[in-house]
């Protein structure tokens, strides 16, 4: 069940849908025998028979088999066999390699690279004793990055270690397994990169995205990563014979998760101005013991590697990696929250654990509903300390829309721009009109201008009066009435063009001549109440602006 949440159920009314869905899961997979020395030895007896033949010279060898084993396989089959170099973003890389055909299944492209990795070494004493030890600054040796298309998963990555006991990374993806399934069920979906971004059913998406943090989930990740794990990567290091005579089984446990909860606006400009007042509001309000309660830390987050040097990130960042995107990150440890705007019309709000284990807490992978539950609190705590902005000043880009061009069927309209005198007068016009109950025509429109103007006949027809009357009518603010040559206005809409024009004229003008002056001049000896509301109007305005940081 989602975890609701006070920002989400505020704006509910701008919203066409939710949905919460796990994004990134990061699995290990490791063989529990070969974590310790002894149990290593004795999984080498098994597969060798003895271990007079463990030494430092046959692990390398075993690990060269791994790879020519695995690039013969590639070239005789037509896969991708890449070397990478350090920092390259393989996940990335590999999109270019996607099959084409929907119903692919099995490994499509394996890159190579190097990281560090906890090898074993080998010393024997004089004597004949074994040594095994693992090293603390981990050496760099060769991983296989084996990318697969899973018919329930979609794109998984694994990544093994070329080394005993040939440790394993499962990467999936929440969003894919979702798409999979509202596929199955034909619903009608639109994804772009790694989000929902419209549907004609959220609340269906949702209850499936709601499967994967149930409890049968772990049977669907843990089926997925045995799938292919022995079948289509361990086996280039252990055929099938050695795997059944040694009892080479892995073990799961999460150490990665990312999670998301998905907004999706009705309107893409009013998600624009929720989300950069959002930031305004917000930004300032965050401090040491907010981040606290939001992650439900009375401390800071505990630092196991403080005498390594290191240190702890606690911090609030604002990113903008492209000109169009702004990111806003809360640090706190191990942990990470981000809210971006994604697509079009969709705001998203993410947590990423980058390492449960730092997180002092089990890990193993039938703790993944509780891992789930824990960030989905921090995700609702998050949302409900962040702060919105007020609904009823929300602009919804009607202001800015204005005077930019519109179509009316196969027509291209020029803007309603309230700078030109013209344009204020037909909105004058059209308010006086507006009573009517029968409408009016663009006659009646040209002769109201006319009078309130002041020009002739011939300043400004009827030809005209239709000519700034699609310009409005390209906005919907004016509508014909039924198919007469009659028109009614919007009020609403009509409401908010005569605001435009009232602030320009009684508010905005004021204000800019009397912010235009070092000092406000001598006061009369009567003051207007209007002049006393202008006068107050500047001291808000500076107040205003000194909450907003910038210079009054």
């Amino acid at each position: 069940m989602n975890i609701s949440d006070e920002f989400t159920a505020y704006h509910q009314e701008l919203l066409e849908g939710t949905y919460d869905c796990v994004d990134r899961i990061v699995v290990n997979a490791y063989y529990p025998l070969g974590q310790r020395a002894g149990g290593f030895r004795t999984w080498w007896r098994q597969l060798t028979g003895s271990d007079e033949t463990l030494d430092r010279a046959h692990l390398q060898r075993m690990a060269g088999r791994f790879k020519r084993r695995l690039q013969a396989y590639a070239n005789k089959h037509n896969i991708p066999f890449i070397h990478c170099e350090m920092g390259e973003r393989k996940h990335e890389k590999a999109d270019q390699y996607l099959p084409s055909q929907a119903d692919f299944k099995g490994l499509f492209v394996i890159f190579v690279g190097r990281a560090p990795a906890p090898v074993w070494e080998v010393e024997r004493s004089p004597k004949g004793a074994i040594h095994l030890f693992r090293k603390k600054k981990w050496p760099y040796v060769h991983h296989y990055y084996f990318h697969l298309m899973d018919p329930d998963w979609g794109h998984i990555t694994i990544r093994m270690c070329g080394y005993p006991p040939f440790g394993a990374q499962v990467i999936a993806n929440g969003h894919e397994w979702v798409e999979r399934q509202a596929r199955n069920q034909s619903l009608s979906i639109s994804k772009e990169d790694n989000c929902f971004t419209g549907g004609n059913d959220f609340q269906a998406l949702n209850r499936i995205a709601k499967t994967l943090c149930a409890m049968h989930a772990i049977g669907r990740l843990t089926k997925a990563c045995d799938r292919w794990l022995y079948s289509s990567c361990l086996c280039f290091a252990l055929d099938l014979a050695e795997q059944e005579r040694t009892q080479f089984r892995y073990r799961y446990s999460v150490f990665q998760l990312e999670y998301s909860r998905n907004l999706l606006f009705w309107r893409g400009c009013t998600l624009d101005e929720v989300y950069e007042k959002l930031l305004d509001r917000t930004r300032g309000a965050l401090d040491v013991k907010t981040l606290r309660t939001i992650f439900g830390r009375k401390h800071r987050p505990h630092n196991s590697c403080k005498k390594r040097g290191s240190k702890v990130r606690l911090e609030k960042v604002i990113e903008r990696p492209s000109y169009d995107l702004t990111v806003f990150k809360l640090h706190f440890g191990k942990w990470t929250l981000k809210i971006y705007d994604k697509g079009d019309r969709v705001l998203r709000v993410e947590i990423v654990a980058h390492n449960l284990k730092a997180l002092h807490c089990r890990t193993g992978v039938k703790r993944l509903p509780e891992l789930l539950q824990k960030m989905r609190q921090n995700v609702a705590a998050f949302l409900n300390v962040v702060q919105a902005a007020h609904i009823s000043f929300l602009d919804e880009g009607t202001f800015d829309t204005l005077a930019l061009p519109s179509e009316r069927g196969s027509k291209r309209l020029a803007g309603v721009d309230l700078n030109k005198s013209r344009m204020r007068t037909v909105v004058g016009a059209m308010v006086a009109l507006s009573p009517k109950p029968d409408g009016f025509t663009t006659a009646d429109l040209a002769l109201k201008v006319q009078e309130m103007a002041g020009w002739k006949p011939e300043q400004y027809s009827a030809r005209r009066a239709a000519y700034d009357l699609a310009k409005i009518r390209g906005k919907e603010i004016v509508q014909r009435v039924d198919r007469s040559r009659r028109y009614s206005a919007n009020f609403e809409g009509l409401r908010r063009l005569w605001a435009c024009i009232m602030l320009r004229d009684k508010v905005l003008k004021p204000m800019m001549a009397g912010a235009g002056r070092a000092q406000v001049g001598q006061p009369p000896k009567t003051i207007h109440p209007l002049d006393l509301h202008y006068l107050n109007l500047l001291r808000e305005l500076e107040a205003t602006f000194g909450t907003l940081g910038l210079a009054a």
